[in-house]
């Protein structure tokens, strides 16, 4: 069963049990899918669907920030809520040994030099960590592996 038909059975199982927020969070998630689909004429594949909910988990976190500057706790709540609901999509996360390993292989597989050479090991790392670690914080790792 792929990722998204998951998805799908997931909506209609939180409709049986009547659970609003995720019921609401997953319609969100098949909106953006399908806003993808239609956008680029495309079906949005298990990878695709990664993608998405990794946009929208950052979206949660940058919106938990903004409301947690502003005092809106209610609102962090909520965010906080459907963020939780949309990593239940991700695969397992990677640990930051692990992380660190494939850093390590992808500097040296790359030949990468210095900073300069950032975007090769990237590239390198992205398909395979897609989904399994941030990527934010895998580019501050390429970035100290790259300094040194």
């Amino acid at each position: 069963m792929s990722l998204k038909d998951q998805i799908t059975e997931d909506m209609k199982t939180a409709m049986r049990a009547k659970e609003v927020t995720r019921l609401g969070t997953i319609r969100l998630l098949l909106a953006a899918i399908k806003q993808r689909e239609v956008d680029e004429r495309v079906v949005v594949d298990d990878a695709g669907v990664l993608a998405i909910v990794e946009k929208l988990i950052k979206q949660r976190k940058d919106s938990i920030e903004q409301f947690a500057k502003a005092g809106r706790d209610d609102l962090v709540a909520v965010e906080q809520a459907e963020m939780i609901i949309l990593q239940d999509y991700l695969p397992e996360q990677l640990s930051d040994a692990e992380i660190s390993a494939a850093v390590s292989a992808a500097v040296t597989a790359s030949g990468a030099s210095g900073p300069q050479d950032m975007g090769k090991v990237i590239g390198i790392l992205k398909p395979k960590l897609a989904g399994k670690a941030d990527m934010g914080k895998v580019s501050g790792l390429v970035k100290a592996a790259l300094a040194k």
